[in-house]
């Protein structure tokens, strides 16, 4: 399993005073205002980040960090993402999952035939959408709902599933 959990990604700078616009890659985008720091990929080396101010901004966040005062310190990490270690991410609920962890799993039905791959999440209003690699079905859809997820094992990388009716 991953340790370390992306939240966000820096889109472009705000203002001049070294502020960042976040677009929030976690569920709850409110989660910002009790991050005290943030571990930031630049691509070559990760950089630890003390957030001295949160803001919001329609679906953005707005971040600035302490010693990074003006917008030539932070402009060259527009397109960077932002991570959080696992032990700083917010407790999940039953049935919840970071999606980190299920992408690759494999997927079985609950007639213990191969379905295939979990290749993505999408997240959609009513239910999230398991994207599956069939292996001759190509990509299929899943709704992630309990009449079609029976089971999610996180440690063993598998999730089953019953096929319903028109699936496939």
């Amino acid at each position: 399993m991953e340790e370390l959990l992306q939240v966000g990604v820096i889109t472009q700078t705000h203002g001049i005073r070294g502020e960042v616009k976040v677009f929030p890659t976690t569920d709850d985008a409110s989660r910002f205002r009790d991050l005290k720091h943030v571990l930031l990929d630049t691509g070559k080396d990760t950089l630890s980040l003390e957030i001295e101010n949160v803001k919001f901004f329609k679906q953005f966040v707005i971040l600035k960090f302490k010693g990074y005062d003006n917008i030539n310190d932070v402009e060259r990490y527009k397109r960077c993402p932002l991570l959080v270690e696992r032990s700083d991410a917010v407790p999940l609920d039953e049935d919840e999952y970071f999606i980190t962890d299920m992408i690759g799993m494999q997927v079985v039905t609950d007639q213990g035939e191969d379905f295939g791959v979990l290749k993505d999440v999408l997240t959609t209003g009513a239910n999230d959408v398991y994207m599956i690699d069939h292996p001759s079905a190509g990509e299929v859809l899943v709704p992630a709902i309990k009449e079609c997820i029976l089971e999610v094992d996180i440690p063993g990388r598998r999730m089953k599933l019953h096929v319903m009716d028109g699936l496939l």
